[in-house]
């Protein structure tokens, strides 16, 4: 019997699609490491980052990175909240824990 129900699969293509882009990598894997490394700025204990800092040194224009950052909250692997002219933008817990369980489950025994 399957560990995986329907629903899971199309949540992890979805936020596979979304990570299949080399640029959407790097500034999900800039926001995990703040997570880890960084100090809460917000609600929660969540640690966040400006969209304008996220695109600084990938070499793209600023409407690719706010494209990229779309694709990724829209897949659910990041979380957007405007304070004031400023969006910032953090890990969705959520859905790195089922990240992270689907990598426990597929590892080999």
């Amino acid at each position: 019997m399957s560990k995986y129900r329907d629903g899971d699969a199309r949540s992890y293509a979805d936020i596979f699609k979304a990570l299949s882009n080399p640029y959407r990598v790097k500034i999900f894997m800039r926001l995990a490491s703040c997570s880890i490394e960084g100090s809460p700025c917000g609600p929660g204990d969540e640690v966040c980052e400006c969209v304008g800092v996220l695109g600084k040194d990938l070499g793209i224009a600023s409407s690719t990175v706010s494209h990229h950052i779309k694709e990724l909250h829209r897949s659910g692997l990041i979380k957007l909240r405007r304070r004031g002219q400023r969006t910032e933008c953090s890990v969705n817990p959520e859905v790195f824990d089922l990240l992270l369980e689907f990598f426990k489950l597929s590892a080999p025994v």
